[in-house]
């Protein structure tokens, strides 16, 4: 089997190239030994099998992240240490719109004697620019196969292909030290470029970035991404998901297992003790209810939108406009992506620390995500108990849930032991249109790892909850939690089989508060109680996935004891400030 290594800086397109060259089952992996991902793909074409892999996007064969880093090991493993079996070749994809800065590792590759071909992607922004590029002659100097695409319409991507057999070890010769002196030559000798007019595209993208506007602009587009997302989410669930559930899937499972046991044990196992799917605890009713009915609907709206504003060229412009902000808290701009995704659901928020630099970046963002915010559908059920009593008593819930996030973090930051904190060095690709083919295998990529990663998991948290039901565990952990820490925070005793059960799903357990008719100060307190004390369990186990046991459980103890802390001051607060209604 043949091996093809898609390599080139961030930002050029691998990704949709290689959406391009594989079809939808590919497989996303962790290189061993660190959290970076890679995606891995087939592409089958005149009899030949070949393995696709997506490099992560680097500048330079001398690294200086962990992400440019798992690109040289990949490299190096290919053709260093002779991978058993395949045979394996580069397909160098350059941005051809900015021909300079992309030839650096051009001939860093060369530099390397390995069988290499070049892309031009983007030769449809080429001819829009007023640049012209001589690629015969550019194949020619480079002595490698030369090809014009443009991956998003998928122009030039047959005879890509067809060259792949003529993929060749280049016997263009020079000192390393000379590379931007020949990069500068071979520039003069090969690209022109012609006066034109800015665009739409490139005075939106000035605007976007220029902090008097872009602050602006980026809060339009946050509002705009949380109201498209519930819209999208809600409609999902109550036009699909949930007749889906309740009208077909839930009657049938019903009968089939009460056909085949007779056992009560089991029955309740499975199907739970009530009819409420939601509330049942049962594996094949609350176990699919939550992942498929509650989350998913909002999980495919957000990644949708998250994947526009990704294909889009956005993101980096957002990580640039708050980076001044989140910078203080001692981590990247690029932080806020992972926050962003939490607001949606935790899990992917936590998976999304992946692209953090150090240690300290990424559990202080694991906090953040954590903490700064509830989930949307933990977000709605907050709002559906408090709204009755006006909104500003739902502004005053979230805007201590903000707070206590942003206090948090700052005195992690104070804490950990005082280490420079990157700048955020970010290339801004212009403004593209979307390719909808790609967008989709993005999202139906992330779908898939959401479903694989949270099922599992939300299993083994009802098998837990049962079996500490069915030894009695529970009514002793109830009664403990009751008449202890209950009169701490001013709520009735009653609601703490309520709070353990939120470890299970959050907004689950914000819902079943409302037969307890609390009043404000109790609804507040039990609010920001509930969203900051402990994740939910898919989160719990992501975040113990992503940094170990150790770490995993000082970050829990300090969310429960900031929380009590918390909830006890705003309790004896609200008691002084908001009059009972």
């Amino acid at each position: 089997m043949k091996r093809i290594l898609l390599f080139g800086n961030p930002n050029v397109g691998k990704s949709v190239l290689f959406s391009r060259l594989t079809g939808v089952d590919v497989i996303i992996s962790n290189y061993p030994g660190t959290t970076v991902e890679f995606t891995k793909g087939y592409l089958k074409f005149e009899n030949q099998t070949y393995e696709v892999i997506d490099v992560p996007g680097t500048y330079t064969l001398e690294p200086t992240t962990k992400a440019e880093e798992v690109a040289v090991k990949i490299l190096e493993d290919n053709f260093k240490n002779k991978t058993e079996g395949f045979e394996t070749i580069v397909i160098n994809v350059i941005d051809a719109t900015n021909l300079e800065r992309n030839l650096n590792l051009t001939l860093q590759l060369i530099n390397k004697k390995l069988p290499l071909l070049v892309a031009l992607n983007f030769w449809d922004e080429v001819k829009h620019r007023g640049i012209s590029i001589n690629y015969q002659k550019l194949q020619e100097i480079l002595d490698v196969p030369v090809v014009p695409i443009c991956a998003r319409s998928g122009e030039g991507i047959k005879e890509l292909i067809k060259k792949l057999k003529y993929a060749k070890i280049s016997n263009f010769n020079f000192n390393i030290k000379q590379k931007w002196e020949k990069i500068g030559n071979i520039i003069d000798s090969v690209q022109q470029t012609s006066h034109k007019h800015h665009t739409f595209l490139e005075r939106l993208s000035e605007i976007s970035i220029r902090p008097s506007t872009g602050l602006v602009l980026s809060i339009i587009i946050l509002f705009l991404t949380f109201y498209i997302t519930r819209l999208i989410g809600e409609n999902l669930i109550t036009h699909i998901f949930e007749p889906l559930f309740n009208n077909l899937y839930l009657p049938t499972i019903k009968k089939f297992i009460t056909k085949i046991t007779s056992s009560e044990i089991l029955h309740n196992l499975l199907l739970g003790t009530t009819p409420q799917p939601m509330e049942s605890f049962g594996i094949l009713t609350t176990g699919l209810y939550i992942p498929f009915v509650v989350v998913l609907p909002y999980i495919i709206a957000f990644y949708l939108i998250l994947g526009v504003l990704e294909d889009i060229g956005y993101l980096p412009r957002l990580a640039v406009i708050l980076d001044r902000f989140i910078h203080k808290l001692g981590i990247h701009g690029y932080s806020f992506i992972p926050i962003l995704l939490g607001f949606g659901c935790k899990v992917p928020g936590i998976l999304a620390t992946r692209i953090l630099e150090t240690q300290r970046e990424k559990i202080i963002a694991t906090v953040l995500v954590l903490i700064l915010a509830p989930c949307i559908p933990q977000s709605a059920m907050i709002i559906s108990l408090i709204s009755p009593y006006g909104i500003k008593y739902i502004f005053i819930t979230f805007i201590i849930i903000f707070l206590n996030g942003i206090l948090i973090s700052f005195l992690l930051n104070k804490l950990f032991k005082k280490t420079e904190t990157p700048e955020l060095f970010l290339e801004i690709p212009p403004y593209r249109i979307i390719h909808i083919p790609s967008l989709l295998k993005k999202l139906y990529i992330r779908i898939k790892q959401f479903l694989t990663d949270a099922v599992p998991l939300i299993f083994g948290g009802i098998i837990l909850v049962n079996i500490f039901e069915i030894s009695g565990i529970n009514n002793l952990i109830v009664s403990i939690v009751g008449k202890i820490f209950m009169p701490v925070l001013g709520l009735p005793k009653e609601i703490s089989s309520i709070i353990i059960l939120g470890f299970l799903r959050k907004d689950v357990s914000i819902a079943l508060l409302a037969p307890f008719k609390l009043n404000i100060h109790q609804l507040i307190v039990s609010s920001v109680f509930m969203t900051l004390y402990m994740p939910c369990i898919s989160t719990l186990f992501s975040v113990i996935k992503e940094h170990g046991m150790m770490i995993s459980f000082k970050i829990f103890l300090l969310m429960l004891i900031m929380s009590f802390i918390l909830s006890f001051i705003i309790r004896n607060f609200l008691v002084i400030t908001i009059p009972l209604l």
